[in-house]
């Protein structure tokens, strides 16, 4: 598989289009990031609308991985938080297409988004990630120690509910 293509996303017509059809490929593959399946395509393109918007605000920061072209991977940086943690960032709504699972795209999208908060001066990422079927492991191995666990803290994609675990990284 070639390098992938770091980038952040624009909200034009394009991107706007490829985050949308990312997270309901997400969901419908189980990704817990915040929607039920299955995601109206209307409703994805709001969430995608409304992120790229906050994105060109400076509220957030939105990588994309591209491999041949094709957004296959995103991860959100949210960067607007309260006055009183101008020195942390939070990781979001980390999704690979199924297609593109296991060839180092997060992985990727986490190093750079660790390198772009360091240059805005955070010194502190946190995330969460659902017990069952989410990501503690990639989080893990790139150096996020767990802060603790939340049970029952959200439905998952296709039912039922899940705890959400809770990391913390210091960087910079």
């Amino acid at each position: 598989m070639p390098a992938p293509e770091i980038r952040p996303l624009a909200p034009d017509p394009a991107s706007i289009d490829a985050l949308a059809s990312l997270l309901i490929e997400t969901v419908a593959g189980g990704g817990s990031v915040g929607f039920m399946h299955p995601v109206a395509p209307d409703k994805a393109r709001a969430f995608a609308h409304a992120s790229l918007d906050a994105a060109a605000r400076g509220e957030r920061l939105v990588l994309g991985a591209f491999v041949d072209g094709v957004l296959a991977s995103t991860v959100t940086l949210q960067l607007a938080l309260p006055e009183n943690q101008p020195h942390r960032a939070e990781i979001a709504k980390m999704m690979t297409r199924p297609a593109f699972r296991g060839r180092g795209l997060a992985r990727a999208l986490l190093l750079e988004v660790e390198r772009q908060a360091v240059a805005r001066g955070r010194t502190l990422l946190v995330l969460d990630t659902a017990e069952e079927d989410g990501a503690a492991g990639l989080y893990e191995k790139h150096g996020f120690l767990p802060a603790g666990r939340l049970p029952d803290y959200a439905l998952k994609p296709h039912g039922g509910l899940t705890a959400t675990l809770l990391y913390v990284k210091r960087i910079g």
